[in-house]
This record gives structure tokens, sequence and C-alpha cells, in this order.
């Protein structure tokens, strides 16, 4: 039975990933921050198979502990502060997390494996707004990096020190450059989830407006369960390397208003949305769309849920969610 060790178990990938290596016959061990982590109910009723271990990425020692424990095949850091905008806030604890935890692990994973550190193989989550002032359209492996957000640095600071351990040490070392990917899990703070749960409340008549920042800003969106079907097709490659997940289809913040809207039947969305300068970004980043040719040909993945059928998913879900709560 192979054996693996999750980062960031608590979130919408770790949960998707979790069940999909559960379901391929995996031992999983999550990592959780934290003493009564408020998540930590939420991993015991999702995913109860799961072993969960306590450490932090910024802990080396609870890493090592952690390694020791689990006694892992592969490792999946997916662990990070993920939320773009608090990122300007606390830029610090960003680059703490998000940057150094990526370094932390892979030391870790090195001190632990010794001289077999083929022995384990490792993921590592990096991100679309690593492309952030993106030099060319599509984004692809080779695509200059210019990161315009804390979290941008700090994931592309994780990204080329991951390069690095591979590249110094010949780890099985691999990160999934994923861009925007979504699903009924997706933390409320999100703009898509923001979005899905604001047309549900007001199709039931609980809220009245949506209150948006940029309406122009363009994303390439995929559905989070797809994407993790990736990370794992990565660890099972003879060697790491680096992968663009997109679906290669970009669409505006009013295409995503668009098409929430039109899933609750409401066609004249702009009525029920307000601009607030609050919700802007100091350093926006207007467009992504990803170039997934290598990750199609060399792991034979593709998306299986387009963006409509992602945004219909989303909304129904909170739809149900909010009726029965009432």
């Amino acid at each position: 039975m192979p054996r693996a060790l999750i980062t960031g178990i608590t979130g919408q990938d770790g949960l998707y990933l979790a069940e999909l290596l559960l379901d391929k016959g995996y031992d999983v061990f999550g990592l959780i921050r934290g003493q009564n982590n408020p998540k930590a109910e939420l991993v015991a009723r999702t995913v109860p198979d799961v072993r969960v271990l306590a450490g932090d990425l910024t802990d080396l020692s609870s890493l090592l502990r952690a390694l020791n424990t689990s006694q892992p095949d592969e490792v999946y850091n997916l662990g990070a502060i993920s939320f773009v905008a608090y990122s300007w806030e606390q830029a610090s604890l960003t680059t703490d997390v998000t940057a150094k935890g990526v370094l932390n692990i892979l030391e870790a994973i090195r001190l632990y494996a010794g001289s077999d550190l083929s022995g384990v193989r490792f993921y590592q989550a990096s991100s679309s707004e690593m492309f952030g002032k993106v030099q060319h359209v599509p984004q692809s492996e080779s695509t200059l990096l210019w990161p315009r957000s804390p979290y941008g640095v700090a994931k592309t600071f994780g990204h080329y020190m991951t390069i690095n351990y591979r590249e110094s040490y010949g780890m099985h070392a691999s990160s999934g450059i994923l861009f925007n990917h979504e699903s009924p899990r997706r933390g409320p703070e999100f703009v898509t989830r923001k979005v899905s749960l604001g047309v549900a409340a007001i199709k039931l008549g609980l809220q009245e407006k949506l209150v948006m920042g940029n309406l122009e800003a363009r994303r390439d969106w995929g559905f989070a369960g797809d994407y993790v079907d990736a990370m794992w097709r990565m660890l099972q490659q003879p060697e790491g390397g680096d992968y663009v997940v997109a679906t290669g289809v970009t669409h505006s913040i009013r295409d995503l208003l668009a098409a929430a809207f039109s899933a609750v039947d409401i066609p004249e969305w702009e009525k029920y949305v307000e601009h607030d300068d609050r919700f802007l970004r100091p350093a926006e980043v207007d467009m992504l769309i990803g170039d997934a040719t290598k990750a199609k040909s060399t792991l034979d993945w593709a998306p299986t849920v387009t963006f409509g059928e992602l945004v219909q998913m989303m909304v129904e879900s909170d739809l149900a969610a909010l009726t029965a709560s009432l």
C-alpha cells in the first residue's frame, strides 16, 4: 500500500486529493496546523480514513516528526496562506508559510530520506499568480515569472526552491503551476465562491446586492477535482518536472457573474452588482490563460468540467445549502 503525506489537508485541494488517493488504495496522512484546528472536524467528516498529524510548515522539527510517523512514498505540499488579497496585509507571514515553508518541507525530506532521496517523491503547489504581469500569452512552463503580489512572490520562491532541490540533490520533485481551480469546497473569501454564495442568497431573497472589485480581470478557471488528478500523475512519472495545469480558456469576472446569475434564471445581473474600490488589488493581474500542452502530452491529463458546468455546480451547491438552513 503506497503512503502519502498531504500538507494543507483542510483546504479544497487537500480534501479532493485525499479522496483520490484513498480511492487508489493509498494510506493517507494529513498535516493539520494548530491545536484544536476548527477544520479538523471537516477532514474527519469528509475523509475519515485519513490519519491526521499535527505539524506546521514553519516548524522544521514538526515536519520531521510527521515524515517519521507517516513514512511516505509521496509528499504533496498544498499548505499555504493562499488568499491573494490577504497577502498584502500579512506579507511577512505569507512569506514565512508560503515561501519558507516550502524550503522547510524540502529540507525535512532531505534529512529524513538521507542517501535514498529517490524514495520520497515531492509535489509543490505552484500557482499561475507567479506569472503576474504576464510576459507571454498563453503562459507555459517557460514563460518568465513576474509576480504582482506578496503571495505570487512567495509562490515563486517555493517554485524555484523545488527546482533547486531537484537539480542539486536529485530529488524527484515536481511543481504543478495550477491556474485557478474552484469547487463547492472553495473558501467563501475567494471571488468564485463569493459570487456563487451571493447569487444563491439573492435568489432566495436573503441578500440584495453583490459588491465587487475589478470586473475586467480574466482568469483560466477549472475544476479542483480535475486538477488534483494532475498532481498525482506528476508523481507517477519517472522523473520530476514542472507542469502548467489549465483549461486554456479565459473568462472575465463579468462572465463569471453572468454565468452564475444565469444558473438561477436571473438574466439582468448588472442591477444586482455594485462596485467598491476596497476590493481592488494594489497591483492587478489582468489576464491569465494557461498552455497545458506538456501536461496533456506527458501526463495524459485533460480537464473534464467546463467553465459553465463549474459555475452551475457551485451555485447549485450553495443554493441547496442555504435552502436547507432556512
